[in-house]
């Protein structure tokens, strides 16, 4: 019987081909992996075809899925290729490291996702690089390790070092137990009778695990080691991982600074990988818009391996590579994001383990044609098709449930009715979102309807209740509409603050609009849209009394807000209910801000003509207000905007008379103000309305000619209505 302990680094390349070159040459009846234990029986699927790495073993606690811990595994991490070797080759593999349910017993709940990695003992590495007299200890241990892959004679090497390297080192209690666990897991193989064992291990720990050394622990002192251990119950799942995620700069302790390039170096090892890696380089250049040539590859490689030369190394290495290619084609930054690093996603076959949340997930993405990738990507989703409303649900239900893959942006056509634009990003943290939201559902509808009726039910305002039923219509969850819109319906009934109705009703519009495009069933919602309306032409005028300055504002914002709410709806209240409370607003004895906003309001709307609007203008600024409150009421009528001015004489020689009949105190009280209200028009405005007051005159133009013909303007209006997506009448 023999015991083979194959030293490695965690996701070293080299590493991995040495010990596909041991596993070949010494064919061992089983194989040891460092790995918590907890995953032995996920262990089967790697070597499936629908599992592609990097991809992570989550092991979480179902009870409290925040309580969690990734083991990633990537193409080039020497434990993956010895379990799919094994798998290959119908040969026993087993994880042997101390099983997470101990470790995440001693983890408090919290949000954070704790990461399997080493110990943190004193840095070997660093220690050997140092005595072979490199200030650099990684590129030593590539120099030395992953650039090579030699097989069994490499590992005699590292196990030979890392005994030197331990040699007075006192190991933590944790340390101690997890030696413990793989030494036991050793013995119980030997045990077993295999004849041939190789153990693959992180190569720190092999002089710890040779059990036949003198002065390692015996069985009963490991024994004792591993008495009385607390544990908790755990479930285990396979999940996407990326290469970004595995970088040392993600947090990840066990990272590495180059997934991108050490899986490279896995693929293609030796001095013809260097020229792939130019040829890979200049691609990625070329596809940016950037200059890349063969001479551009021949002269990279050339000086990659002079200044290797220069530097005294033995072989090139990344940072020969990185920066040869930005001297010769430049792009430095592009090539470490996309080659050195890199965006690869793993994928999970239905096979394997996995939370049924998850699995329903993965089968909505299929459906909806919608991929998870690593990288940010931009979605035109088009809600007028099936899988458009499909993709749109998918990316909704998501949201309400708390796992936001992504979110509506602005973008082309994003604020038509028929297009959303979507920044899609899927991370591995969010694999653990669903483990954690598995408890509302084991599929995306039931939980999503779960997670806002939860909300619903602790809900604190009205404002919040319209954001909830929002949620539920665009993600076409029927079974939390009606619920959330009874209860808003309650809310909103008894709630005195006209403020909140007014700032509820926006967001009602739109889902209401918005709601009828997916063809959502929102009959009741309609119903407590009506009473808020009701409730708010009723109560808006008394609210505005005895306004400050910044009560002011919001209320002006309220208007308009309202304003336009009944608009997208075509409410009946906006030709009837809405001009009655506008005129009481204008008319009033309020804020001057609000009664100007109010004029301006019933302007637009054309319920005023514009005798009865000069009237108002020349009132609110006649000899008899205070300039303060005839200033407040030019802001708020025109509004940022000056084009009314600027096609209505009158009005503009009301405005012209006022200022220039102020007297100099009087001006200088209200010039901040004039100068805000004037400041927010365009620069064409401005200069348009500098020209009228000096009498040039503007050349005004008329936009149609006298002779349109009917036909050709109906094919016109049928192709917008097209356009619009409202059909043709």
């Amino acid at each position: 019987m023999s015991i083979h302990l194959l030293g490695i680094r965690h996701h070293g390349p080299g590493s991995a081909r040495s010990v596909l070159h041991a596993l070949d040459d010494l064919q061992p009846d089983i194989v040891l992996v460092e790995a918590p234990a907890d995953v032995d029986n996920a262990l089967r699927w790697v070597g499936e075809p629908g599992l592609v790495p990097p991809v992570a073993l989550l092991t979480y606690v179902p009870a409290e899925p925040g309580r969690a811990a990734f083991a990633p595994f990537a193409t080039f991490s020497p434990e993956w290729q010895a379990i799919r070797w094994a798998n290959e080759h119908a040969v026993g593999v087993h994880a042997i490291d101390l099983p997470l349910a101990v470790t995440l017993a001693a983890i408090g709940g919290d949000d954070d996702v704790s990461l399997v990695a080493e110990g943190a003992p004193p840095d070997p590495l660093r220690e050997l690089a140092s005595a072979a007299g490199d200030p650099d200890p990684e590129r030593w241990w590539e120099d030395v390790i992953e650039h090579r892959g030699d097989g069994t004679p490499a590992f005699d090497a590292v196990a030979e070092a890392m005994a030197a390297a331990r040699e007075g080192f006192v190991p933590t209690q944790r340390e101690l137990q997890r030696e413990a666990h793989m030494r036991r897991a050793i013995r119980a193989a030997r045990r077993a009778g295999h004849g041939e064992i190789v153990v693959v291990c992180g190569a720190w720990h092999v002089p710890a695990l040779d059990i036949d050394a003198p002065g390692v622990p015996n069985a009963s002192t490991d024994a004792a080691t591993l008495r009385g251990l607390p544990k908790v119950k755990t479930a285990v799942a396979w999940v996407p991982w990326t290469h970004r995620r595995l970088a040392a700069g993600s947090g990840y302790a066990a990272g590495v600074e180059s997934p991108g390039w050490y899986r490279h170096v896995f693929d293609h090892p030796g001095s013809d990988g260097v020229a792939r890696f130019f040829v890979d380089a200049a691609r990625l250049v070329r596809q940016r818009g950037g200059a890349a040539s063969p001479d551009h590859l021949i002269a990279g490689t050339r000086l990659a391996e002079s200044l290797a030369a220069m530097r005294g190394r033995p072989r090139v290495g990344l940072a020969e590579v990185l920066d040869a290619a930005d001297a010769v084609m430049g792009g430095l930054d592009l090539v470490r994001r996309e080659l050195v690093v890199g965006d690869e996603l793993g994928t999970v076959p239905e096979s394997a383990p996995q939370v049924p949340l998850a699995r329903d997930v993965t089968k909505a993405q299929k459906s909806a044609r919608l991929p998870a990738r690593a990288e940010t990507t931009t979605a035109e989703i088009d809600l007028r098709t099936p899988t458009g409303l499909r993709k749109s649900h998918l990316l909704h239900r998501l949201v309400a449930l708390g796992v936001p893959w992504g979110s509506v942006v602005d973008g082309r056509g994003s604020s038509g009715t028929f297009r959303e634009t979507w920044e899609l990003r899927w991370e591995p943290e969010l694999s653990v979102r669903l483990i954690e939201r598995a408890g509302y559902g084991t599929t995306l509808e039931s939980a999503a309807t779960a997670r806002l009726l939860e909300r619903a039910g602790g809900s604190s305002g009205i404002v919040e209740l319209v954001g909830i039923i929002t949620a539920a219509l665009f993600a076409d969850l029927a079974q939390a509409v009606e619920p959330t819109v009874q209860r808003l319906a309650s809310r909103a009934a008894t709630d005195p603050d006209v403020g909140r109705l007014l700032d509820a009703l926006p967001p009602l519009a739109e889902a209401l609009r918005y709601g009828d495009v997916r063809s959502t069933d929102a009959g009741a919602l309609r119903e407590v849209v009506d009473g808020i309306v009701v409730r708010v032409l009723a109560g808006v005028v008394a609210s505005a009394h005895s306004l400050d300055d910044d009560a002011a504002v919001l209320m002006v914002e309220r208007l308009a807000g309202l304003q336009g709410a009944l608009a997208v709806l075509d409410h009946p209240a906006r030709r009837h209910g809405l001009p009655i409370a506008l005129v009481e607003l204008s008319t009033g004895t309020g804020h001057g801000l609000v009664q100007g906003r109010a004029t301006r309001l019933l302007h637009d709307a054309g319920v005023w003509s514009i005798d009865a609007v000069q009237r108002r203008l020349s009132q609110a600024l006649s000899a008899g207000t205070p300039p303060s409150t005839g200033a407040a009421f030019v802001e708020g009528f025109l509004a940022g905007s000056g084009s009314v001015l600027i096609h209505d004489a009158d009005l503009l020689a009301v405005l012209d008379g006022w200022v220039s009949s102020l007297r100099p105190e009087a001006f200088e009280a209200v010039i901040a103000l004039l100068r805000r209200t004037f400041g927010a028009f365009e620069a064409a405005e401005r200069r348009q309305l500098m020209m009228l007051l000096m009498g040039v005159g503007v050349e005004r133009t008329n936009g149609f000619g006298a002779d349109v013909d009917p036909e050709r303007a109906a094919a016109a209006i049928t192709t917008v209505r097209h356009m619009l997506g409202v059909g043709v009448s």
